[in-house]
Parts: structure tokens; sequence; C-alpha cells
């Protein structure tokens, strides 16, 4: 209503309007509608610029604007523009160390780090921290924040002791300056448990998920959205150690909180689908993993603009479903999909790129094009050595091999490779975990082929106790892991 009433009584360019439609783009960035919110940032911002110098610090706050909702739509190259412009006014109107600087520099580093490039991300969020040492007293929540950038860069670069050494900074932060219930503790909490995860210690993991999950019931009303995230880091632990029930009652707690306090086309919404699907996925029900990730896809691309880098995550896993129900030209359309989104929103050595290398390498063996599996595997490789990556990535690329090079029967080579994969993997995942099921039954169907019965039943014998234990009991992993067993049994 006030917006109606206020172009009635004053020229569409007043300066006085440009606070309401910033106030209105700031609403419809928070209910996660980008391109409405990008509209009215766009129209306070056009007033500003014809009424103000072109230096004047108040547009420093309407190009950051515009360049969050661009750095949320994953248009990366638009939201460094609009910081950089941003930055380019404090620089001149404000002193070294004021701390809207050390703000610019920190939006700046989020960009590259959603790019993958974490080296110029660690080096913004450092000059950052910087400014804020200078210029806040040592125990200021803002330099926690500063911690947490940088601690989050370290973890996504594997370099967990440092990652843990800065989260653990900003935690001493704020347990001295914030009550003891402060859902800022319990995303504290939550950064320390993510890197544990991230190590494979699911027990530490739980428990700081847990410590940061009393904080938010304690704090925050039923129905908040940081509640669904909290049910959301807990059932990806249970996920992430093989017990896939666990996993989807946490799931389907986030998805009822997110139900009801988000709007229906919310990419929050999504990722709660998606997160559901993955588990259907893993426990072998690919007709309800594809509802779900269907879901999870159609408000993707409804809230998102085409080449976000989230809108490769369904294809990822369209890819995987169809894979897994032997439609291997729909799972390689996918996979290929996903790659084309990848190449134009990620840099050339980002891990995610890796894996959907690695994904296609795979559909290719799948169709015994084992020349392009090579090839697809090799390159995924070539990033996951060289790069900071997470490690069992690198293993299932391993184990992916060692499956291409076992049916071109060059058995020494594939065994080589499947060693090197349960190497991590062993050090990684619980005793228990089914990822270790399937590396088993690969050796096992080695050992079968080089006619080593003895080495192939123990192999096999492990994956249908892992199978057995943790899998459905339809589940087309232990089915096949039976099958194996038979053959190995009437040879021996």
């Amino acid at each position: 209503m006030f917006l109606k009433i206020k172009p009635k009584t004053l020229p569409e360019d007043h300066t006085s309007l440009a606070p309401t439609y910033n106030n209105i783009g700031q609403m419809y960035y928070n209910m996660g509608d980008y391109s409405k919110a990008l509209e009215f940032f766009e129209k306070a911002h056009q007033i500003k610029e014809k009424a103000l110098p072109p230096n004047h610090p108040e547009l420093a706050t309407y190009y950051n604007n515009i360049g969050t909702v661009y750095n949320n739509m994953g248009d990366y190259s638009e939201a460094l523009e609009f910081y950089e412009k941003a930055h380019q006014i404090d620089e001149r109107a404000l002193p070294p160390n004021h701390p809207d600087l050390a703000t610019s520099y920190n939006n700046i580093g989020q960009v590259y780090d959603n790019m993958g490039d974490y080296s110029k991300a660690l080096e913004f969020y450092e000059k950052a921290h910087q400014i804020d040492e200078r210029a806040l007293p040592p125990n200021h929540p803002n330099l926690a924040t500063s911690y947490n950038n940088i601690g989050g860069v370290y973890n996504k670069m594997c370099d967990y002791s440092k990652a843990l050494e800065f989260y653990e900074k900003a935690h001493q932060i704020f347990e001295k300056a914030l009550p003891p219930n402060h859902p800022n503790l319990a995303t504290s909490h939550s950064n320390i448990g993510q890197v544990y995860n991230n190590m494979g210690d699911y027990l530490k993991v739980l428990e700081f998920y847990e410590k940061s999950h009393q904080i938010f019931e304690k704090a925050l009303p039923p129905n908040h959205p940081d509640l669904a995230t909290s049910y959301n880091n807990i059932g990806g632990v249970y996920n992430d150690m093989g017990d896939y029930s666990e996993a989807l009652e946490f799931y389907e707690k986030a998805h009822k909180i997110k139900e009801k306090a988000l709007p229906p086309n919310h990419s929050g919404l999504a990722t709660s689908y998606n997160n559901m699907g993955t588990v259907y996925f893993d426990m072998g029900d690919y007709s309800k993993a594809l509802e779900y990730l269907k879901k999870a896809h159609q408000i993707f691309e409804n809230a998102l603009p085409p080449n976000h880098p989230i809108l490769a995550l369904p294809y990822k896993w369209f890819g995987k479903i169809y894979r897994s129900m032997k439609d291997y030209s729909k799972a390689l359309d996918n996979f290929e999909r996903c790659l084309s989104i990848r190449q134009k929103a990620l840099l050339d050595n980002h891990p995610d790129r890796a894996t959907t290398y690695s994904d296609i390498g795979d559909v290719h063996r799948l169709m015994s094009n084992y020349e392009k599996a090579l090839a697809f595997h090799q390159k995924a490789l070539n990033i996951q050595e060289n790069v900071h990556c997470n490690l069992l990535e690198c293993a299932t690329t391993y184990i992916n091999l060692g499956e291409t090079y076992r049916e071109m029967k060059n058995y020494s080579t594939a065994l080589t490779y499947f060693e090197k994969g349960l190497e991590i993997r062993e050090k990684k995942l619980p005793k228990n975990h089914p990822d270790l099921a399937v590396v088993y039954h690969n050796m096992a169907k080695l050992y079968l082929a080089t006619q080593k019965y003895s080495m192939a039943m123990k192999n096999i014998q492990q994956a249908v106790q892992i199978g057995q234990e943790k899998l459905p009991s339809t589940h087309p992993h232990l089915l096949e892991y039976k099958e194996t067993f038979e053959k190995i049994r009437k040879k021996m």
C-alpha cells in the first residue's frame, strides 16, 4: 500500500522512493525470489545513481546488495563486478582500517570461495581479517566471523587442522561475547562438526551437531529454518555413515519445518527434496529417489537462473539413478548436462568437475567404451591428485578405474586401483559402511575371474555381511552380492 501511494504523490525517480524499493528488494531476497529482489534493488540503485555523486558511500551499499543477489544466483562474474564497484567507492571514501572495507573484502572473498578459487578467497578473507584485528576489540563477534570465513576455506581445501584452528578461535570469541544459547554459538558448533565430518570422525561430528541443535531448540521457534538446517546436518552424518533410515528420519523432520516456513518455490525446499531423494537412492529405491529429485529439480529451475551451479545437482543424481537402472543413454545425457553447467560455473580444476568426469567415465565403462572411460577417469584424477579435495571422491575414481581395467581383463592394474580405493575408504568410513561392500564385491569378482576362489570368497562374505546389516533386503546391490556368492561357492 505504501508503495502504491508514493508514486502517486512523487515522481518515479524521487530519492525517497529508493529506500522503499530497497526494502522490498530485501524482502524478496529473504524469500529466495532473487529475480524480484534484483528488480527492486536495481530500481533503488538507478534512483541513487542519478541523485548522488559517483563516489558517494551510499552507492556502495546499493552495489553490494546487487552483488549479493548475483552471488546467490550463481552469476559470479556479475557479483564480482558489483562488489568491486562498491569496494572502489569504499577505498576512496573510507580510512584504510574502516570495518566497511573489511566487509567489502569479505564479499569479494565469498565470490571466489563459491567459484572454488580458494587461494583468491583466502587472500581477500585475510585482508578483511587484518582490518578487523586493527579496528575491533579482541572479542568482537565480527572477528569471529572473520575467523570462520578463513576456517571455511581451509576446510574446503582439506587442510583440516588449519580449519579447526580458525573455527576454534571463532568459537572462543563467541563463548566470551555471547549468551550461552545464542544462535551464533550453535553455528560455531556446526562449523567444527563439519570439519570432523570431513575427517570421517562421525562420533565427534554428532557430538558437535547435537550441541548446536540443543542451542537452536532453546533459542528459536519450532518452525525456524535454522532448526531445519540443524536436522539436515544430523541427517547428513547418518547418511555418510550409511545409516539410511536414521538419515531419512532427520531429513523428513527438516522438510516438515521447511514446508511450513518457506514459500513453495524456495530453493531451500528443493535442497530438502534433494536430500531425501539421495537417501532413497542409497537405499536402492530408485523410483522414489527419482520422484523426490524431480521435485527438487522443478523448484531449482523456477527459482534459479539456468546455469546456477546448484542446478547441476539434480542432473548428477538423475545420472546416478538411470545408471543404476541400466538406462545408460539417459544416464550419460544427465551427467553431460551436469558437466555443462559446472564447466560454465566452476574453475577448470574444481573438485566437482572431477566427480562428474568420473561419473561419465563410469557410464562409458558400462557401455563398453573402455578407452573413453579411461580418458574421463584420468581427467578426474588430474584434478583430484593435484588439488586439495575430498579423498573419498578420489577413492571412487580409483574404484571406477579398477572396474574398467577388470572388465578389460587387465587384472593386475585393476587390483592396484581397487586397493588404492579400499585403503582410503577403510581409513575414512565405518567398518560396516555400504561403500566398503562395493569394493569387496568388485575384488571378489576379480578374484573369481583369476580363479583365486578363497580370496574371492573372503571378499564376497564381507560384502554380503555389510549388505545384510545396512541395506534393505531388496536392495539391488545386496541381490548382486548374493548372486556373486553363489557363483564363487559353486567353484569351490
